[in-house]
């Protein structure tokens, strides 16, 4: 018979140990440094701190050492310090158009204003191992451009000159903040938004890919994908004036999307838009096409019945620490609610054999 056990403390203290001694690996090896993590890993970094809300790059290469590589809980650490920390205020408006461009790419306008930067990119590589990085040794340098200094304007503002591209409504409501209230549906779209930047970067990509497939309506260009700095300014009231604080490495996209008009909206192209931390352009992008998928209401389309449509189905699956809460807690301890389950079995189960031998008589 099954019954409920007891765990130990020696056990946990065990089994912590354990995880540090795994985590460092074998000695003869050289630990990982976090400044190492931090300029070598720099993808898994800006994931981090993405998901987690929190622009610190330090942090989040502490955070990717403590979880041994397992990214989701990197996220899960950077977000729980984050509650620790106060909130002095909010920012000023980041001035994306200003951004000092290290990577600036057009998929509609080859000719794009300001030249077309291609940046660091996995884009035009073939994809096969480099043994070269194997041997430990630095590769020659090599000749690389220079970020973009200075303003450089969006490229869907051209569109806009033309009256071909649905204009954003202008909105001075605030709005909700997602890191200190929990979701709450409906969801305007700032708050789609940040519950995407935030979302698992497999989910997203899912939800995208699905509507690229033909699960919404939903035919994209990339009509701009940025990185770079953007300087980060706040209003200081002693001093009655803004000054900047800082700056942050993001990644923007704009998508173009096809929009043969309503009954209240004219034939024109419409936007989908995504914002992230660091150098992270597939969640970006990712992000773009499954904002468009869920703005079908305000744009009065039809609703097709696709998934990346739903907003409840989109954004409260798409917080991967959220997730691995639910799913992660049904391997620690049950043994009563097993004990009840199994008990009703077998009870069920005497009843059915008992119906099945009077039957059978």
């Amino acid at each position: 018979m099954y019954v409920a056990v007891k765990g130990g403390e020696k056990a946990i203290d065990a089994a912590h140990a354990w995880l540090a001694e795994r985590r460092r690996g074998a000695k003869e090896v050289p630990e990982l440094s976090i400044a190492q993590i931090r300029e070598q890993m720099t993808l898994a970094v800006n994931r981090v701190m993405a998901e987690g809300s929190l622009f610190d790059p330090d942090l989040a290469a502490l955070a990717i050492k403590q979880a041994r590589g397992d990214l989701i809980e990197a996220v899960f650490l950077i977000r729980a310090y984050r509650t620790t920390l106060p909130r002095f205020g909010y920012t000023l408006l980041v001035e994306t158009a200003k951004m000092d461009c290290i990577r600036r790419i057009s998929a509609t306008f080859k000719d794009a204003p300001g030249g077309q930067v291609l940046g660091p990119t996995f884009d035009y590589t073939h994809r096969l191992l480099d043994f070269k990085l194997a041997a430990e040794g630095s590769l020659p340098d090599a000749p690389k451009a220079e970020p973009h200094i200075g303003p450089v304007p969006h490229i869907t503002e051209f569109l806009n000159k033309e009256d071909l591209i649905q204009q954003e409504p202008a909105n001075d409501k605030e709005p909700r903040d997602l890191t200190r209230e929990p979701l709450d549906l409906p969801a305007d779209r700032a708050l789609r938004l940040q519950s995407l930047t935030r979302g698992d970067e497999g989910f997203v990509l899912g939800m995208a890919y699905s509507t690229q497939r033909g699960y919404g309506r939903n035919h994209a260009f990339v009509g701009e994908l940025r990185i770079g700095t953007c300087a980060v300014e706040m209003e200081i009231p002693e001093l009655g004036f803004a000054i900047e604080i800082g700056e942050v490495e993001l990644t923007e996209c704009e998508t173009v999307n096809q929009f043969t008009g309503s009954k209240t909206e004219p034939p024109q192209f419409t936007r989908g838009y995504g914002l992230v931390f660091g150098q992270t352009e597939r969640k970006a992008i990712s992000m773009a096409l499954v904002d468009r998928a869920l703005r079908w209401k305000e744009l009065g389309e039809e609703n097709v019945g696709a998934p990346a449509q739903d907003e409840e189905f989109v954004l409260y699956h798409a917080d991967n620490i959220q997730a691995t809460g639910f799913l992660e807690h049904i391997k620690l301890p049950h043994y009563v609610d097993f004990q009840s389950e199994l008990e009703l079995v077998r009870k069920m189960r005497a009843e059915a054999m008992g119906t099945m031998q009077e039957a059978a008589e």
